[in-house]
């Protein structure tokens, strides 16, 4: 009866071991893995932070707009802002 007790207790720790091992064979490569995951850029963290620049050069340009507005007239203030600006400046009638 011993026998059997220590043959079976003997097979369910190996299987542990060896999981043990395992788990300890692969943890450096998991390491460099996530350090190289940490260390580069997705492409939607990109667009992310890139949408981000885009919208807070539009709000400073705003803002410098606004303060040429109160000293100066609407052309001239246009004239600033769409040569900083990306965008065109509306068609006039």
């Amino acid at each position: 009866m011993r026998i059997m007790i220590v043959t079976l207790m003997a097979l369910l720790l190996s299987g542990c071991i060896a999981r043990t091992a395992a788990s300890v064979v692969t943890a450096p490569f998991k390491a460099v893995g996530q350090a190289a995951d940490w260390a580069t850029t997705s492409q939607d963290e990109a667009d992310r932070n890139r949408g981000r620049e885009i919208r807070e050069e539009e709000e400073r340009l705003g803002r410098e707009w606004r303060e040429c507005m109160e000293d100066h007239e609407r052309a001239y203030c246009d004239e600033i802002y769409y040569s900083n600006a990306r965008a065109q400046p509306p068609e006039e009638d």
